[in-house]
Formats: C-alpha cells, structure tokens, sequence
C-alpha cells in the first residue's frame, strides 16, 4: 500500500521536471536567432561623402618605351692590305670634324713606289718631246714634196709619237694610282661626329674592311620606340614627344615611322629625333610619352575608384541609402585623378573615399564634404 501510494506521488514531478527541460532547451535554440537579428538591426550606416565627376580639357598622349640608338653610324677602316699602323690620334668619346686624320698607317713604301712612278712618267715624256719632234719633221717634210721620206716612214714617225703619247699617259695613271694609295694611308673622318667605338691598334696591320673605328655622324641620337600596330594609326611625323632621362624630361620630335611591323610581336617602330648633349647614351632604355594633343575627359578622385579583380568600381548611393557597386571603364591618369571613359553618367555622384572598405548593399549615410576637399 505504502509503495503504491510513492509511485502515484512521485509521477507528477517527472513530467513537470521534463516540461521545464523542455522548456530550457527551446529557449536555447532560439537564443542565436535572436541574437543574430538583434545584431544585424544594431549595425549602424556608413558616413560617407559624395563626389560628382568633373569634366575637363586633358592632354592626350601615347606612352611607349624603346632604346636610344645613333642616327646614323659610319664604319672606318683601312682600304690598303699589309700596312702597320703607325699613329693612333683619337679614342672613344672624342669629336671629330669631317676630314680630320683618325690614324696613320706606314707610308714608306709607298713613297718609294711613287717616287718611282713619277720617274717613269718624266722618262717617258722625254721619249714622247723626241717622238713628236721626229714626228714634226716627217710632216714638214712631207709637205715639202721633196720626197725625201716615202709615205711609210712618215706614218712610222707619226705613229712612234702617238705611242710615245699613250706611253705618257700610262705613266700618269700610275703615278695617279700611287698617289691615291699614299694619301689612303691617312684614315680621316668621314663626317662630323662622336667616336663610339674603336679596334685600331698601334703596330697591328690592317686589312681592308677591317673596322677601326666607328662614328656617330653629327653625334645626333634617336629614340626608337616599339608601338603596337594599331596605335600606329595616331601618330604623324613631327608630333612633339616626352622622354624620361636621367637627367629629367627630354623633348624630342617624332621623324618617321617604321612601313613594316614585326611579325611575331605586331609592334611597330617609331624614330624620334633628340637634341643632342642631354646626357642620353646609345643602347640604353627609355620610356617616353607621343603628344597627341588635347581632348575632354569625364574624370573622378582616384580615391573615388576600386579595383578589384582587374575591373574598376564606384558606389552610388539608390533612393534606400544602399550602397549601388557600379563597374566603370578607365582611361589616362592626370596626377590624382582618373579619367572615367564609359559606364557612369557626367551628372553622377559616386563615394568620395574609403571605398575600400564598402561592398554592395552596405547602408550608408551621406555626409558633407570637407571644404578642404571640395574644389
């Protein structure tokens, strides 16, 4: 009886203790519910300030890089074969001017061998005065109608002096000939120019062909810009170009371009005229800028654009206070601006900053600008 009556007690109380387990465990479930939407309705807006784009006269231009070569360049060298060189007078870096003696080579063979030419042609020009003398004689005889010389032995004198003649003139050529090998052993400038290069040694025989030296004529430089082919299309002969230097902005003027491109890498050259004495040196790399002239540009603060994933945004704020992620296209740079070249209207007004650290849909509430920032 007493066990009987302990069951019918205690029953009670077991479902009661599992009503409040229950209980207990709905509420734990429903905890972060609450808590996440109590936390999504307590994340304040944004402070932003907004900017609208500018329109303005922008210069045009077309960078490209190249190598800074010689305009023109002229080899040097010997055109006599066995001859030693027995003076050296310049060296690399020296201004020459047009006919200046670079090197000598030994001359003293030469001068014997025109010393005796010039024997030869005094020799036979004493034969031909005899010849023709002969020959003067005949004739007068001939006129005479003496008869004393028949027609043959007339023809003979004649003939005699007309070789005696082509005898002279041989000699002459051959004394020319000499002449023209002893003044080559002077190498002289062909130009007014720079020396960029020199192989002539003192003692070494030279042969013909051989380079000596290599000359920069009038020490002018170009630029030689590689240009896509399809930007060839903008660029005329005589459009003014910026070069960075060492030494700071070049201006140089653009000559000609190039009537072929590269098959393999579709790039074209461009050949622009430097000034000289401005501390450039042929064979070393420049970037450079084509001035194409002025044109409208719809630009925005640079700080105003995000790049991400190789494209460029701005946010817009809608009629909710969201923020609108809006893909633009890029075009030049002008200090700390950027040109907006399609995908947002002139009468826009985008974020102004900090947009770095906005995303599409983030609440947003719009502040003045600062009067610093405002232009």
């Amino acid at each position: 009886m007493t066990n009987k009556i302990s069951s019918s007690k205690l029953l009670p109380g077991l479902l009661a203790l599992a009503a409040a387990v229950a209980a207990i465990n709905t509420m734990a479930a429903d905890a972060p519910a609450s808590a996440a939407s109590s936390s999504a309705k307590a994340r304040p807006a944004l402070t932003v300030s907004l900017v609208a784009p500018e329109r303005g006269d922008w210069s045009q231009t077309l960078a490209a890089n190249g190598s800074v070569a010689a305009w023109q360049e002229a080899q040097i060298g010997a055109e006599l074969a066995g001859l030693r060189l027995a003076e050296v007078l310049v060296n690399v870096g020296d201004a020459v001017k047009r006919g200046q003696l670079l090197a000598r080579l030994n001359s003293d063979t030469l001068n014997a061998d025109l010393a005796q030419s010039r024997a030869a042609l005094a020799e036979a020009r004493a034969a031909a005065s005899l010849a023709t003398a002969d020959a003067d004689r005949a004739r007068q005889l001939k006129d005479s109608g003496s008869g004393a010389l028949s027609a043959q032995q007339h023809e003979q004198f004649q003939g005699a002096a007309l070789s005696a003649q082509a005898r002279v003139e041989a000699a002459q050529a051959r004394v020319q000939a000499d002449e023209l090998r002893l003044a080559q052993t002077r190498i002289v400038a062909p130009d007014d120019g720079l020396i960029s290069a020199r192989t002539a040694a003192l003692g070494a025989v030279a042969q013909p062909g051989q380079e000596l030296f290599r000359l920069i004529r009038k020490g002018r430089l170009e630029w030689r810009a590689e240009v896509p082919a399809a930007e060839l299309i903008r660029l005329q002969p005589g459009l003014t170009v910026q070069l960075q230097a060492p030494g700071g902005v070049i201006t140089g003027k653009l000559r000609m371009l190039a009537p072929a491109v590269d098959p393999q890498t579709r790039m074209g050259i461009a050949y622009v005229d430097l000034p000289a004495d401005k501390g450039l040196r042929a064979g070393s790399f420049a970037r450079g800028e084509f001035q194409l002239g002025r044109s409208g540009a719809l630009s925005l603060p640079t700080a105003a654009v995000q790049l991400r994933d190789g494209f460029a945004y701005v946010y817009r704020v809608g009629s909710d206070m969201k923020a609108q992620q809006t893909k633009v296209q890029l075009g030049r740079r002008n200090g700390e601006r950027v040109e907006i070249a399609g995908g947002l209207l002139a009468d826009a007004k985008v974020v102004a900053s900090g947009v770095g650290f906005l995303s599409d849909g983030d609440l947003l509430k719009v502040v003045a600008a600062p009067a610093a920032a405002k232009r």
